[in-house]
């Protein structure tokens, strides 16, 4: 029974994320609670990006939309370095993946780009995002979301393709068990699978909550680090 909208499953996605930021410096790395946390913590990335491909299909305005993600991406870069005790230029936020992941979808979509070009740009998108939290899988699993958008099947078998050969294996080959976590990310399928396809309540409130959310938590979370320790 589909029963969750949107708006739902993207407050899941905003409590896993804020389990998962604060589990950075709350919990031993590697312990019991810590595992359980973070693999929790696997749902916020891959429902970001399946909504970031749903929302290139019911934007009205691709350039207002993918504006608003680009200043977001912009104004996170240095909550994100600051609470993760990064250089500045070692690496910047998820918000920038998703930001490659709507470009690759748009240039996918493009009937007049020849089909060359297009595998050509899309993997520009995925260099300029490699250096971004989850990098090109993030850029994979928005094109892909996008590119079998109706076909739920396909959706979740391209996802789980480049979650398992991008993510999972390489996490297994350079951490063993200790990766674990990783296979967080298949949680994501039967919650995608209660989607209804419905937004649920709109209102600017809402709107702009989701893309302020990002930074505000980072500069709470770091304020209180700093704070309580």
């Amino acid at each position: 029974m589909r029963v969750l909208n949107s708006n739902t499953i993207k407050v899941i996605a905003i409590i896993a994320m804020i389990l998962d930021h604060t589990a950075i410096w709350l919990l031993a790395d590697g312990s019991t609670l810590d595992s359980i946390v973070r693999t929790a913590g696997r749902l916020a990335a891959p429902i970001m990006c399946y909504f970031i491909a749903e929302g290139y299909f019911y934007t009205s305005n691709f350039k207002k939309y993918s504006s608003r993600l680009f200043y977001f991406a912009v104004i996170s870069h240095f909550p994100f370095v600051m609470y993760l005790g990064l250089e500045w230029w070692q690496a910047t936020s998820v918000l920038w993946s998703l930001l490659m992941g709507l470009f690759a979808l748009n240039i996918s979509q493009k009937s007049k780009i020849p089909l060359a070009a297009k595998a050509m740009l899309i993997g520009l998108c995925c260099a300029l995002a490699w250096t971004a939290d989850w990098n090109y899988i993030a850029v994979l699993w928005i094109l892909f979301f996008g590119i079998f958008r109706g076909n739920f099947k396909m959706q979740m078998l391209s996802y789980v393709t480049i979650g398992t050969v991008f993510y999972i294996i390489p996490g297994i080959l350079s951490m063993g068990l200790d990766s674990f976590f990783r296979f967080g990310i298949f949680l994501v399928i039967p919650l995608l699978l209660l989607y209804n396809g419905e937004r649920g309540r709109k209102s600017n409130l809402i709107k702009w909550g989701f893309y302020l959310f990002y930074p505000v938590h980072l500069v709470l979370l770091y304020i209180l680090r700093y704070i309580i320790f």
